[in-house]
């Protein structure tokens, strides 16, 4: 049963009669609810106690926290929820200095019989049914949503927003290429550069250059923006670089997690990457297939972009050279590179492991986390003899 469930046992003291008993506190009863927002109207589903759940309203935003208030002044122990989305935290925020329990959630489909009817209504009765299993105790009922602080938010919402500006300036800048391509010129690297527009100034119809002046003057717009935010996000950076990473990489990785604490060993950060194999087993058949991307698609960019890197400018590093086809391996991958598993994709892919064990190696410089010394105390143990075990 829930833990809010009323309490009101007497336990008899023993002492002056029989009849004499002493009152257990009486606790609050609870009130769930769950929330489809809005930006201007919530759909709210109730239910008190173990009670069948109450018909959806709707209320506007400030409706609705003044009803928060006049529950609360009726003794209630409120329990909400509502999902992640872009609307933010703010929400949360507010429940939670009234003293309500909130809970964020991961957006799913709610409809457990996929019935393909779909309202908002539905959405929240479907919502308030798992909050009622999750109240009950079952914890996988839900799936929570890291709350960051409000200094948090803001700090990742700049790297956020220089990566938006980044992917703009790529659209409009190949937006361009795909122009010069139609009547056969290939512009390559930033062709809207200040440094490199001169000399294709040079090589291009003036009629072409009149087609890509608004396409360049626009990526110029974006692009000064980046160069300011990369420079306030790098002087940011003071803890220790592991080796192959850069200030502007290590900021995103640190402003994404927000706390590395929170991860107690490589399987969490592996999980919240995304990076686990999909499955697909049962009975004796066991089959794993492809990552799950289910996790920050952000941080798995990063690592992404770090592989690439340490491909295209340290050739000769000595994991590079590991990942090279070992002469004779096969003749049937010969000059299938481009398409091959074991061309520069699978390269890609195994750099990208490589750089696993970064996040982790952050993980353990925030938080302290010394698992080599943990593992060599271990590895002296099992050297020891069995009368020297018996000694320690």
């Amino acid at each position: 049963m829930s833990a809010h469930m009323n309490n009101h046992n007497t336990v008899s003291t023993g002492v002056a009669c029989a009849t004499q008993t002493q009152v257990q506190p009486q606790l609050k009863p609870l009130l769930k609810v769950a929330l489809d927002v809005h930006l201007a109207l919530y759909v709210v589903a109730v239910q008190e106690e173990g009670s069948h759940p109450k018909p959806p309203q709707r209320f506007k935003p400030a409706d609705f926290l003044r009803w928060i208030d006049k529950q609360l002044a009726r003794g209630f122990d409120i329990v909400t929820c509502y999902e992640a989305g872009p609307l933010g935290f703010v929400l949360h925020r507010q429940l939670s200095a009234r003293g309500v329990t909130n809970y964020v959630v991961r957006p799913r489909v709610w409809d457990e019989h996929r019935g393909r009817v779909k309202t908002d209504g539905r959405d929240a009765l479907w919502m308030l049914n798992a909050l009622d299993r999750f109240c009950a105790g079952n914890k996988k009922a839900l799936g929570l949503v890291r709350v960051p602080t409000e200094e948090q938010e803001r700090r990742r919402s700049h790297s956020r927003l220089r990566q938006s500006l980044a992917r703009d300036r790529q659209m409009i800048a190949q937006r361009g290429r795909g122009i010069a391509l139609q009547y056969g010129f290939r512009l390559k690297g930033d062709w809207f550069g200040r440094r490199s527009w001169p000399r294709w100034q040079e090589e291009l119809p003036p009629w072409l250059i009149a087609l890509l002046e608004p396409l360049r003057a626009t990526c110029l717009f974006v692009h000064d923006p980046i160069r300011a935010q990369d420079e306030v996000i790098e002087k940011s950076s003071t803890a220790a670089l592991p080796k192959g990473m850069g200030p502007l990489t290590e900021q995103i990785l640190q402003r994404e997690a927000a706390d590395w604490s929170r991860f107690k060993n490589r399987r969490q950060v592996s999980s919240y990457l995304g990076l686990c194999p999909s499955e697909n087993s049962s009975g004796p058949r066991q089959q794993q297939g492809h990552i799950t991307k289910s996790g920050n698609p952000r941080l798995r960019w990063v690592l992404c972009e770090m592989a690439w890197r340490l491909l295209r400018y340290q050739p000769g590093y000595r994991g590079r050279q590991k990942m090279a086809p070992t002469p004779g391996r096969s003749a049937h991958h010969e000059g299938q590179k481009e398409t091959s598993p074991r061309g520069p994709g699978a390269d890609l892919r195994r750099g990208l492991v490589e750089n696993l064990h970064r996040p982790d190696h952050a993980r353990k410089t925030r938080t302290g986390d010394d698992g080599a010394a943990r593992r060599q105390a271990t590895l002296s143990m099992e050297k020891k003899g069995p009368d020297e075990m018996m000694n320690l």
